[in-house]
């Protein structure tokens, strides 16, 4: 196990995304709301 996973991988790279993607997916999730009812979950956006 230790053979496996002490090796360095140049594989994973963080992704870039533009100040407006960001900007976007914050504001999105900031006016989505999920509600739930007797086990079922429904999910609105408030604009």
């Amino acid at each position: 196990m230790e053979k496996i996973y002490a090796t360095e991988s140049d594989k994973c790279r963080l992704a870039k995304a533009k100040p407006s993607t960001v900007k976007f997916l914050l504001d999105y999730s900031k006016s989505l709301d999920i509600m739930e009812a007797k086990g079922l979950q429904f999910e609105s956006n408030l604009n």
